[in-house]
């Protein structure tokens, strides 16, 4: 009788130590990949500038993940080692709660979800099993334990770590103050940027009130959609693909107001289009690429990044092959020279999506694979400043600041 319970006892304990213990890094490193083909060659020049560079990566979805990012991994693409070793200034870090099984880039409905398997595989707490706002304030939480763990003493009168969160212009100002061709070269490294950001506010669970909840724990830029329609608005990959609602309309005023910046990737075209035309702040596009380089339903079109440009703000241009319909480096200096050719060189972003569910050709420790792509294409040592960080800093710190501040 004990050799029959003891049987389905180590079954079931095999189970759980596969489910909770392998599963998650499994699934992680099967759909964030390094394609493997060769990289291109880098200059002694391209690796000087690129030391000098204030770099700002617009999107990240590392914290979905079970591990340590303070800590180099064998899978994914993002951890503050490789941010070091890629010289980024500011990292963003997006908060994923809810995917459609079956994800697609032309229509996915709203009635299923991978996020809920994985974090109860992760052992996340239990109340994020079930609330999509618990889910992205458990991110919140993640990063600022990360950032915390890593503290070290204060060193000629500055609290000296190796990355902190960004959260107000004054953040962003440290940021230009520590990295640049303007720094003064550091005893100790300085430190990396991290700021929380929103893939969909369908997290606000239809209440809002839930954005101050998300606003306090420190998220500063917001995605009204991901890859299914929602309360607010329509997805380019959702059913209907509408426009926005009036939840959603009120939502972007009080975005505007607070000073939360607002993101229109995965946003459907009519969104975008309703979108643009009542912003009154600068609107970014955090990650993706456009439809003149890379026809796909996930691109801009060139309507639309006239649009962004029109109200100050900046598009990110990601390295996977949904975004440039190819994993070279040469493919993202392209969309890139093509918005700085329609709209001016002061539009342009960097947004990776890394860790994002993504295949790409080199990780963020490799980013001056895109400083010698640019360079290859004829841009300026100003123009890939501007490109890497600068144009995302001068949009992050005006968009942080309130309203009634702003006044």
């Amino acid at each position: 009788m004990r050799k029959k319970i003891w049987i389905p006892a180590t079954l079931i304990a095999a189970a759980a130590l596969g489910f909770f213990g392998f599963l998650p890094g499994y699934v992680e490193g099967s759909m964030n990949q390094i394609d493997g083909k060769p990289l291109i060659a880098v200059s002694d020049e391209a690796k000087e500038l690129h030391q000098t560079l204030t770099i700002v990566d617009l999107h990240s979805d590392s914290l979905m993940w079970d591990r340590d990012i303070t800590e180099r991994a064998s899978r994914g693409h993002m951890d503050l080692p490789r941010l070091q070793e890629g010289n980024v200034a500011l990292q963003l870090f997006s908060s994923v709660t809810k995917t459609p099984k079956g994800q697609n880039y032309d229509g996915n409905g709203a009635d299923s979800d991978n996020i809920t398997l994985l974090t109860v595989a992760q052992l996340q707490p239990v109340k994020t099993w079930n609330s999509l706002v618990e889910r992205s304030l458990y991110h919140a939480e993640k990063l600022r334990a990360a950032v915390a763990r890593q503290r070290v003493s204060v060193y000629n009168d500055r609290n000296l770590v190796p990355w902190f969160l960004v959260d107000d212009a004054l953040g962003v100002a440290k940021i230009a103050e520590y990295h640049g061709p303007d720094a003064p070269p550091p005893d100790h490294p300085f430190p990396r940027g991290a700021m929380l950001t929103i893939e969909g506010l369908h997290n606000l669970e239809g209440k809002a009130a839930n954005l101050d909840r998300l606003y306090d724990a420190g998220f500063r830029m917001a995605g009204l959609t991901h890859f299914f329609d929602n309360e607010l608005a329509g997805s380019m990959h959702g059913l209907k693909k509408g426009g926005l609602t009036p939840f959603g309309r009120d939502i972007v005023r009080r975005m505007e107001s607070k000073g939360m910046i607002i993101d229109i990737a995965h946003l459907s075209h009519t969104g975008v289009a309703e979108l643009l035309a009542m912003a009154t702040r600068p609107v970014v596009s955090s990650h993706g690429g456009v439809q003149a380089t890379c026809k796909v339903n996930r691109n801009l079109t060139d309507d639309e990044v006239r649009g962004v440009a029109k109200t100050g703000g900046v598009i990110g241009i990601g390295y996977w092959d949904g975004a440039l319909c190819s994993t070279d480096p040469r493919a993202a200096a392209k969309a890139m020279k093509h918005v700085r050719d329609l709209v001016g060189i002061q539009f342009v972003a960097l947004g990776s999506d890394y860790d994002g569910a993504t295949t790409v050709r080199f990780d963020t420790s490799q980013l001056v694979q895109v400083t010698q792509a640019l360079m290859d294409e004829g841009f300026t040592a100003q123009e890939i400043r501007a490109v890497m960080g600068e144009n995302a800093l001068r949009v992050i710190r005006a968009g942080l600041v309130p309203r009634a501040s702003a006044q």
